[in-house]
């Protein structure tokens, strides 16, 4: 805890049965965040559930990667969309989506007080047609999803401002990048993590203004570096031994650089025990210019938060998971950009004061349990009031959701439209369906078909040979084969723009499939959990990301500095 921070309150989750600590802060947070209607505070009591359990939770609703194939059920054509086709909604393609053919309004009704009120969202849900994808403006790029600003690209997922990318999330701002995560203004890079501004690179992660660097770790200002790690402002290196031009050049030609030999040497590096960058009175991991900022991770310029995940600029608010540009008071809430003051939201833009609202876009103000309206204000389950009708009724019914004890939950994830393997929680709280479906959570069993192919290059076919190990010798029929993934045996192809690719950076085909290519990348960052243990260095107590089990080499903030090149 923080400064001028006290316990409370000890409460067991209703869900996990472990132990959590509500302290005077968040009384004092959860106090002024709470609504107020007809001069009456409805305060919004400590919650049931621990942050983890809360955040899973919310994580149910997003579903970042699942992508398939269904009409649109407005204009009957062919369409990607997120959404399966055995699931009960309705889906529209994005130019129908946005038309004068339909109205939300129309789908609004009364409140029924003999009903739960989580029960009628449910049926507003249902009914209510749904967006096909959630992306904006981009060209040429059917398989993305949380997108925008994307050209040429193909399965990327969380981004924007791309092109010629492929298999990537969490990328900005980047041209021809393949197999990454977390990275921004980088170009011609396979496979790296959290990176800025680096170009034709592989395999290296934490890397700042490089080019032409290899399995590499922590780097600033260097070009043609290969298995370096805390060098700054180096060129012509291996191991972190400099070398002339000339015979960095020989060396690198004896040299194939694979994944396999970037895991065995990450664990050889030192590691830092937490990312951190200008910050005040923070806690946890991939912080940055931030101030009393207490748990979880990647957030960035913001203040006064806890139990925050994927932030920027975000003030005063708790329980906020993707949430992007400037915002404030919110609590319990999800993917949200430019609002002020949201309670238990799910997608909003440009709005304020909405509480229990769902895939609510552009200058909506004042809404109660709404999905997909616009420039909207005193409407309740899509049913337009005046003011005084608005401010009158909600009372009425919080009371009512107080009773059925539903006032200061989430969404359930019962409700979600998508089944918990689909969605983001599923990674970063994985479980088997056996234990999914006891705690209320969907399953889906759905598979798509897979594309007819001349062969499936299984397992023992490419371990036998060198089928996929010289690019150069691979036929270009492999775009009419699948490959087996190694792991999973679950069959992927080859699209010719990543053929391509992988032929001009000389780059073996892969064996995994891309999900699973994209969990492996997830192994190497751990930002869930903190642990503590020694730094291998001076042998204090420190608090790290990873798990004293690890067999990575870690250092304290201090020593960690002074090894730097």
């Amino acid at each position: 805890m923080f400064q001028n921070e006290k316990i409370i309150e000890t409460k067991v989750c209703k869900h996990c049965f472990t132990s959590f600590e509500i302290i005077n802060k968040d009384l004092e947070f959860y106090e002024k965040v709470s609504p107020v209607f007809v001069w009456k505070k409805f305060l919004i009591p400590t919650p049931n559930l621990c942050p983890d359990c809360r955040q899973q939770r919310r994580l149910t609703f997003r579903n970042e990667r699942k992508l398939y194939k269904r009409k649109c059920d407005g204009t009957w054509k062919e369409i990607i969309s997120i959404y399966s086709p055995d699931k009960p909604y309705k889906v529209y393609e994005q130019s129908y989506w946005w038309s004068d053919n339909w109205n939300p309004l129309d789908y609004g009704r009364d409140f029924d007080f003999s009903k739960s009120f989580f029960s009628q969202f449910e049926q507003l849900l249902n009914e209510i047609p749904q967006l096909w994808l959630l992306v904006a403006n981009n060209l040429n790029s059917e398989y993305v999803n949380y997108s925008a600003n994307v050209k040429n690209s193909y399965l990327i997922f969380a981004s924007s401002q791309n092109e010629d990318s492929m298999y990537s999330r969490w990328i900005m701002n980047s041209k021809k990048i393949v197999d990454s995560n977390n990275c921004s203004k980088c170009e011609n890079c396979y496979e790296c993590i959290d990176c800025v501004n680096i170009s034709s690179s592989n395999f290296c992660l934490w890397c700042v203004d490089c080019y032409n660097c290899f399995a590499s770790y922590d780097l600033i200002w260097c070009s043609n570096c290969i298995w370096c790690s805390l060098l700054r402002n180096k060129n012509y290196c291996i191991n972190n031994i400099e070398y002339s031009k000339e015979d960095y050049f020989k060396r690198k030609e004896e040299i194939i650089i694979n994944k396999n030999l970037l895991e065995k040497t990450i664990k050889n590096w030192i590691h830092r025990s937490k990312y951190f960058l200008n910050n005040e009175n923070c806690e946890w991991e991939y912080i940055i210019n931030s101030k009393n900022i207490y748990y979880w991770f990647e957030v960035e310029n913001s203040e006064n938060c806890k139990y925050i995940t994927n932030s920027l600029n975000l003030k005063n608010s708790q329980d906020i998971d993707f949430q992007a540009f400037d915002d404030s008071f919110a609590y319990e809430s999800i993917w949200f950009e430019n609002t002020y003051n949201l309670l238990f939201c799910y997608w909003v833009l440009n709005s304020n004061n909405l509480i229990y609202s769902y895939h609510c876009l552009n200058w909506n103000s004042n809404l109660f349990w709404c999905i997909w309206l616009r420039n909207k204000s005193y409407c309740i389950l899509n049913k337009q009031y005046t003011k005084e009708e608005y401010e009158n009724l909600v009372p009425k019914i919080i009371g009512h959701m107080i009773n059925s004890q539903e006032w200061w939950e989430f969404f359930p994830s019962s409700i979600s439209p998508f089944w918990y393997n689909e969605t983001i929680a599923q990674e970063y709280f994985p479980i088997s369906r056996d234990k999914a479906l006891p705690y209320l959570y969907n399953w889906s069993d759905y598979e798509p078909p897979f594309p007819k192919v001349d062969k499936i290059i299984t397992v023992e076919m490419y371990s036998n040979t060198s089928l996929l190990e010289d690019v150069n010798k691979v036929p270009d029929d492999i775009l009419n084969r699948a490959i087996e993934c190694e792991i999973t045996k679950k069959p992927f192809r080859i699209i010719k723009q990543e053929l391509d690719f992988y032929r001009k950076h000389n780059l073996p085909i892969p064996k995994r499939h891309p999900d699973q290519r994209h969990l492996d990348r997830m192994k190497l960052r751990n930002p869930r959990k903190l642990f503590d243990r020694k730094c291998d260095k001076c042998w204090k107590n420190i608090k790290t990301t990873y798990s004293p089990e690890r067999p990575e080499i870690v250092y304290c903030e201090e020593c960690y500095n002074r090894e730097i090149y």
